[in-house]
């Protein structure tokens, strides 16, 4: 956890700290706000960092491809000193476990947030960032889906891992593709068009569409840039499966460069959009 503290601390608070959503709290400073770390199980993965006392639970899953930490610990100070008590939580990697334990560590990170938000807490929000986006839109379409969280804010999620094994085998493919079909190969332990039945059913398993239910699931705020080596048809497909499914509160932005995961909050006027999007699901009547 302490490693990575540092990297996307300096690239991302300066960026939004200068946002137009910077003005709101500007006498409380993103770094004022102490982490301090829990274990929610008994791998030393199994870990969340708490920023902030007060205000609704906001969970932030790291991207990584699944097989490497990042550091989110600048924006989750940033959401916190806007009023969410955030938990950036850990998970096990690949290189630790195969799919679903990464599903399952973020399911048993919301029932620890659960229990330490108190009886009758609002369910947390979760925004996650590219393999912690995938792991996002995942649980949030994961059997009833709005019984763990309220809402998801997902920026470049890869939200079809087979997807992305797929464009990353490609004749041609870029690098940064090649690179994460490898890491999705990794993930599900297997190769799709080697192997028999149960590995089939795990690539399945892995797509956040495959699970879609419409009105049980979560609402979805889902972001890519139009270069993003995660291309936004991830998002277009799973916010067109969920509105077949009956989800009408999905929303999808597409932005303009190549910006990846948390750099998009770099963008103009991201940050506050989904600093007010985040507020408004935190706001709404319980049972939605």
């Amino acid at each position: 956890m302490t490693v990575r503290r540092t990297l996307l601390t300096l690239a991302l608070c300066g960026t939004l700290l200068s946002s137009s959503a910077a003005a709101e709290a500007s006498h409380t400073s993103a770094r004022a706000q102490p982490g301090r770390a829990y274990s929610y199980g008994p791998h030393p993965r199994q870990t969340v960092t708490v920023y902030g006392a007060r205000g609704p639970a906001l969970v932030v899953l790291h991207g990584g491809s699944w097989a490497r930490d990042t550091d989110w610990s600048g924006p989750a100070r940033w959401f916190a000193a806007r009023g969410f008590t955030v938990y950036e939580a850990d998970y096990r990697l690949s290189s630790d476990a195969v799919w679903s334990a990464q599903r399952a560590d973020v399911l048993a990170a919301l029932r620890w947030v659960a229990r330490r938000e108190g009886p009758g807490a609002a369910r947390p929000l979760l925004l996650g960032s590219s393999a912690g986006g995938h792991l996002a839109v995942s649980v949030g379409a994961y059997g009833d889906g709005r019984a763990y969280t309220r809402g998801v804010v997902a920026l470049s999620p890869v939200a079809s891992p087979y997807r992305a094994w797929r464009d990353g085998t490609a004749p041609g493919a870029p690098a940064q593709r090649r690179a994460l079909a490898r890491a999705a190969k990794r993930l599900a332990g297997c190769d799709p068009d080697r192997a028999g039945r149960p590995c089939r059913e795990r690539w399945g398993d892995l797509g956040a569409a495959s699970h879609a239910s419409g009105a049980r699931d979560a609402p979805l705020y889902l972001v890519h840039s139009e270069g993003d080596f995660v291309p936004p048809a991830h998002s277009a497909d799973l916010a067109a499966a969920q509105r077949r499914a009956g989800l009408r509160d999905v929303t999808v932005r597409t932005l303009p460069g190549a910006s990846h995961g948390g750099a998009l909050l770099k963008e103009r006027g991201l940050a506050a959009d989904v600093l007010r999007w985040l507020r408004g699901h935190a706001r709404q009547p319980r049972g939605h």
